[in-house]
């Protein structure tokens, strides 16, 4: 069903946060969103949690994907997840991270509330497929 015929389209925002200045994997990440159909917002550079819980809220979003490459996911993401929680945003954002995330880190993101890791390799078909079956519905 396209979005012509009535389905909402899924909103995604693209983030790069912390002092990680390699974007080009979030560039295609959010071209891949977009050709899938997807409406994407992408944050630029260098965004602190707190832009990056404004415009996930400001924009409405219903996928936040965030790409970290600088080791820096156990400080920035639980800001983020704390963030979305006091804007009643964490319950209905399917929050993604992409990026180089040790194994043994894994498991504390999930339990902070992120959805699902896609590293080094992870098929564009796959996390677009895993978007589509997971992005909450919205009114």
């Amino acid at each position: 069903m396209s979005a012509e015929q009535g389905q909402r389209q899924i909103r995604c925002l693209v983030a790069k946060v912390g002092l990680d200045g390699h974007d080009r994997g979030a560039h295609v990440i959010a071209r891949a969103m977009r050709d899938a159909g997807f409406e994407v917002v992408y944050s630029g550079l260098h965004r602190s949690p707190d832009e990056v819980v404004q415009a996930a809220v400001q924009e409405d979003v219903d996928v936040l994907g965030i790409s970290i490459l600088s080791g820096a996911h156990n400080t920035l993401v639980p800001k983020i997840m704390d963030g979305l929680a006091e804007y009643g945003a964490r319950e209905d954002t399917l929050v993604l991270v992409g990026g180089i995330i040790p194994d043994d880190d894994k498991d504390r993101l999930r339990e902070e509330g992120v959805a699902e890791i896609f590293g080094p390799g992870a098929s564009m078909d796959e996390m677009i497929d895993y978007i589509r079956d997971n992005a909450p519905e919205r009114r």
